[in-house]
């Protein structure tokens, strides 16, 4: 394992991280960050596409105020992970599944550093998605906490077969490369205002977000691919006709979720043997990145759920 870049300037997270490259099992180098100070054990964070290792900093913060050490990765394909495509601003897997890989190379790599077990899950919107996948692969966590998990992707239900067959058509006909429809090599954040924005009725935490990405333009990602869209689609809808795993879970959604499919995830909370659903008031897709009030309602809760499970 060697070291890799972590970019402090921008993170804002506790003194003493460390990031590392991993190599996961199919040959795909990953970047992988770690807090090692937690005395209750670690918490395994998976962020959601687009997403980065720096972007969860003040995360880390909040988790190790409450007694945890954390672990984050870059997925393949974004952050300074290895980049799938040419256009390397381009959200892109071949699987969904690949990811899986990527979870293996994190979960060794905090065992091979030493990291304080027992090991939690921690995952936002896509990676609430790997997440699932993860659990039912039997990862070794003693309870999981989901932040908007992507159990669903928000497109009115007479045009989810569609959007799914045109996905299908253009990686069958050699495009599945090609952005989604709507979506280009443009960084949401560092395009959108914050007035009306997706993600949170922070500013500040908008602001944080947006200074991460333009000073350090190789971490975000555009769009994604049409690729990723068939697989996304594909791996959700796997996933909502399976038996929850038994887990003990905790997931916030905001009642102004506008990203992911909230139905989704009222479904499938609804059917999950040890699971609670928090409607965190007002929140936009980022609840832990919403005004104070709630993230410290949402550490609150995974703490205690994490601390009940040890």
């Amino acid at each position: 394992m060697h070291t890799a870049p972590l970019y402090d300037d921008i993170a804002k997270a506790p003194d003493g991280g460390a990031a590392y490259w991993v190599t996961a099992d199919d040959g795909v180098r990953i970047r992988v960050g770690a807090w090692d100070k937690g005395a209750n054990g670690t918490v395994l964070l998976f962020p959601g596409r687009t997403e980065y290792i720096e972007k969860y900093g003040q995360a880390v913060g909040d988790l190790q105020a409450r007694g945890f050490a954390t672990m984050v990765v870059d997925w393949r394909g974004q952050g300074l992970a290895d980049r799938l495509l040419e256009d390397t601003a381009t959200g892109h897997v071949m699987r969904f599944t690949d990811y899986q890989h990527d979870m293996r190379a994190m979960v060794k790599a905090a065992r091979d550093l030493n990291m304080p077990e027992p090991f939690y899950l921690l995952s936002h919107s896509m990676g609430g998605c790997i997440a699932l996948r993860s659990l039912m692969e039997n990862i070794d966590v003693k309870a999981a906490v989901f932040s908007a998990p992507m159990w669903g992707i928000l497109i009115s239900a007479p045009m989810r077969p569609l959007a799914r067959g045109i996905a299908w058509a253009s990686s069958g006909l050699g495009l599945g490369h090609k952005y989604a429809p709507g979506t280009s090599a443009d960084s949401y954040v560092v395009t959108a205002p914050f007035e009306g924005n997706l993600l949170t009725t922070d500013p500040d935490m908008y602001a944080y977000m947006q200074n991460q990405a333009r000073a350090h333009p190789q971490l975000p990602l555009g769009g994604p691919s049409m690729n990723w869209l068939f697989q996304a689609l594909t791996e959700t809808r796997n996933l909502q006709a399976m038996d929850m795993p038994a887990v003990p879970t905790l997931t916030y959604l905001g009642t102004n979720e506008r990203i992911v499919d909230s139905l989704a995830v009222i479904k499938l909370m609804g059917k999950w043997p040890d699971g609670r659903l928090e409607m965190v008031e007002g929140a936009e897709h980022e609840v832990l990145m919403e005004k104070p009030a709630a993230r410290n309602l949402a550490f609150d809760g995974m703490a205690a759920l994490f601390n009940a499970h040890r």
